[in-house]
């Protein structure tokens, strides 16, 4: 007997970090020592403290019952608690916070509660595969936005065509943003709050890389600009900020009403993440930080060593100030495919094809900061043989 996948599923282009893993592995299998620069995940080792917390709040028989949909009200204390200390913002813990089984659940299940068939989601592009793909499962229609260098990677909101306007219902951005390594300022989330209100717009921001800034620069929270919270949502991740990506918790912060429809959704989808893991995330967000910081002393290394390697090649290597990626513009004659099927095949570099996160991503390719600052200088070694 044959199955047929439905419709929705047979628009969902494929995964990229899947197809990255597969060709990565047929490079192994041929013995290539490959250095991987594909997928973001950190490679520094999640802090003992959070580790000896987990230990301790597994020991307890309380904590293998089922969990709330919406998250322990700790967690959800705590989140607020680390937003009023990191960002001056003040948030209700039982209304305008929900905790996440990792932020991608949360960015996938948010437009099942707002989104209405055939209405239009504006999508940055190159962009987090998931806003596209959460679209498509909740039946709406993406319109995609080019992020492009001559535009410092931001949105340009006056050229959404006004018929697309008139259907759109959710707005995404994304700062520090994944993949370009882009940074937005004040001025541009106080013209996305207008935007949102002239249009009624649902702004959804993807803050997961907020705490990754290099040089002393710090992100702001989108939520920190008056009007924000009427119109908006803010999701963040405990994976890259305390390297617990295979834990899978992180959080959702802004307006009570579209907590409250997001909260509705899992409450039908799922059972809430383990209390063990929600305690262990308690002890990452009360902890003095430092933990964070050495994680950003040891990705500005390596950028710096990786930057600097790649200019010395005569490549036009961006410095990042925020992400731990590096949006490399690709050398004349190559397209972004091209140049990372070079990079696989004759030094045994993985890294991220610009194009695989959207079209207007096409002449770059992604690389990121999860090797050692001794296996970026072997980069450095092997594209000297071949550039």
């Amino acid at each position: 007997m044959q199955f047929s996948f439905s419709e929705r599923l047979k628009q969902l282009p494929p995964y990229l970090f899947v197809e990255l893993d597969r060709k990565k592995a047929e490079a192994v299998q041929r013995g290539v020592d490959v250095i991987d620069l594909g997928i973001g995940d950190p490679d520094l080792p999640t802090p003992d403290f959070i580790l000896e917390r987990l230990k301790e709040a597994a020991q307890r028989s309380a904590n293998h019952r089922y969990p709330s949909s919406e998250g322990m009200k700790a967690f959800r204390c705590a989140a607020a608690g680390w937003y009023k200390r990191r960002f001056g913002i003040d948030l209700n813990p039982d209304t305008e916070v929900a905790t996440l089984i990792g932020s991608k659940e949360g960015i996938a299940h948010f437009p099942f509660a707002f989104l209405n068939p055939g209405e239009v989601v504006l999508v940055p592009s190159p962009g987090y595969p998931v806003y596209h793909i959460g679209t498509l499962f909740a039946g709406g229609v993406t319109h995609f936005m080019p992020l492009t260098a001559e535009n410092d990677f931001l949105p340009d909101l006056n050229a959404i065509p006004e018929d697309v306007l008139k259907k759109a219902r959710i707005l995404w951005i994304n700062y520090p943003n994944n993949p370009t390594a882009a940074t937005a300022e004040r001025p541009f989330f106080e013209k996305v709050v207008a935007f949102a209100k002239e249009h009624g717009l649902i702004v959804c921001h993807d803050a997961a890389y907020s705490e990754m800034t290099y040089d002393g620069y710090k992100a702001m929270s989108f939520l920190e600009v008056p009007g924000a919270k009427e119109v908006g949502i803010e999701f963040h991740s405990l994976s890259k900020t305390y390297n617990m990506t295979g834990w899978r918790i992180g959080l959702a912060v802004g307006n009570p009403d579209l907590i409250a429809g997001l909260k509705k959704v899992k409450s039908n989808v799922d059972s809430g993440q383990f209390n063990a893991i929600q305690e262990a995330g308690i002890a990452a967000l009360e902890s003095d930080q430092s933990c964070v910081e050495t994680m950003r002393q040891i990705y500005q290394e390596r950028r710096n060593v990786l930057v600097s390697g790649l200019r010395s090649l005569g490549l036009n290597a961006p410095s990042p100030k925020a992400t731990f990626y590096v949006w490399l513009p690709v050398p004349q004659g190559y397209t972004s495919q091209t140049f990372s099927a070079l990079l696989l095949e004759k030094a045994g570099i993985v890294c991220t094809p610009g194009n695989g996160f959207g079209a207007p991503g096409e002449g770059y390719v992604r690389m990121a900061l999860t090797v050692s600052t001794e296996r970026f200088k072997e980069v450095i070694e092997r594209l000297k043989g071949i550039l």
